[in-house]
């Protein structure tokens, strides 16, 4: 059985990437295949892959491994011209334009679909207005463009075989968009890691990328108005600058840090904050596993993560209001678990976990797709 897999592009290290890894855990000898690659041999050496990556005609155009993103617009065309067909198998790692390689009726095409392209789909509004174009030529260029994403999207799921969703969030997605089933498997988390501790300090952390998705400048806002309380902030991002000029003095802004050292704020802290609506969320699963209780926004993958008024609190609105009450209900809460408990949940989340089901799910539809 020849395999291909297929990654929308391979540029840096996130928690599609951790997916990608496992898939080559699973398939080491399998060809791999990508839009853009602008990693190293050592960085690839890191996933898994130990042999040459086919990348698509935009690696060679003017600026296409560091602006790739612009010429998204050419992308479908891109990944739609890589030649598959001496393939038995072919694995994407989806959430652009990955699931769109073109497969024939005697290959088994399976799509782990990390999510429909957001920004194309429900978000589009959220896309637009958070890049400022609203109104003007640009806005009717881009809303153009979308509309043309979402075209390619829905037909490109007409040739999946079988899909794989990273949460029950995203398994409605693509029931929505693509009127199609999807088997869920959640994503690995390096639970071994974020080792169980039990002795915590008196102080909040959130951790993750400074970009407006990810609503930090919330949780600042929010922890504004509590100075009695301290948070801290791990990360970096466009947004940096601009939360650390309006944190008060309970809030310290590390920036980036190293990993060792963020698995440490995370495993003192006496709860993890978390304000983004995200497709799955890795990073509150790695705070369960240091035993740290999760107080997040009650939606998307979240809600397959973190049980409520057990291993964390939900709050049900991105407000200030909302993320105070459940701060002020995690204080005075006395039915969450202990560190332990919180630490036991998380594992059912384990790398080992997600190779052992996805490898048996992957043998299971090759061999019906044989049969049929």
């Amino acid at each position: 059985m020849k395999v291909a897999v297929i990654h929308d592009w391979l540029i840096d290290f996130g928690g599609a990437e951790k997916v990608l890894k496992s898939i080559m855990n699973i398939y080491p000898d399998a060809d791999v295949f990508t839009v853009v690659c602008a990693m190293s041999k050592d960085e690839l050496s890191t996933l898994g892959i130990n042999k040459p990556v086919t990348s698509t005609f935009i690696q060679r155009l003017p600026f296409g491994v560091k602006k790739y993103k612009t010429y998204l617009p050419l992308m479908p065309l891109a990944i739609q011209q890589l030649d598959l067909s001496e393939y038995d198998l072919i694995i994407s790692s989806s959430y652009c334009v990955a699931k769109g390689v073109l497969t024939g009726p005697d290959q088994t095409h399976i799509s782990y679909c990390h999510s429909p392209v957001r920004y194309a789909w429900d978000l589009q509004s959220q896309y637009l207005k958070e890049s400022g174009i609203e109104k003007g030529l640009k806005s009717m260029l881009a809303r153009l463009f979308l509309n043309r994403i979402r075209d390619f999207d829905v037909r490109s799921s007409f040739a999946v075989d079988y899909f794989i969703s990273n949460s029950s969030f995203i398994s409605r997605r693509i029931k929505k968009f693509y009127r199609r089933d999807s088997n869920i498997i959640f994503p690995p988390v390096d639970t071994s890691d974020f080792k169980l501790e039990e002795n915590k300090e008196d102080y909040y952390v959130t951790c993750c990328r400074l970009v407006p998705y990810k609503k930090v400048g919330l949780i600042v806002d929010t922890f504004n108005q509590l100075p009695d309380k301290k948070l801290i902030v791990v990360g970096s991002g466009p947004e940096f600058e601009t939360i650390k000029s309006k944190a008060k003095d309970n809030i310290e802004m590390i920036g980036f840090a190293k990993y060792q050292d963020l698995i440490k704020y995370i495993q003192k802290a006496k709860a993890f904050i978390y304000a983004a609506e995200e497709d799955f969320g890795i990073v509150p699963v790695e705070a369960q596993a240091c035993g740290t209780p999760v107080i997040g926004f009650g939606k998307g993958g979240l809600l397959d993560t973190v049980i409520d008024q057990k291993t964390g609190i939900h709050f049900k609105h991105q407000t200030v209001e909302s993320m105070l009450e459940a701060i002020e209900l995690f204080e005075s809460q006395t039915t969450l678990d202990s560190p332990k408990q919180i630490s036991e949940h998380a594992l059912q989340f384990s790398r080992e976990r997600f190779e052992a089901e996805l490898q048996n799910y992957i043998n299971k539809c090759y061999n019906e797709g044989i049969v049929k």
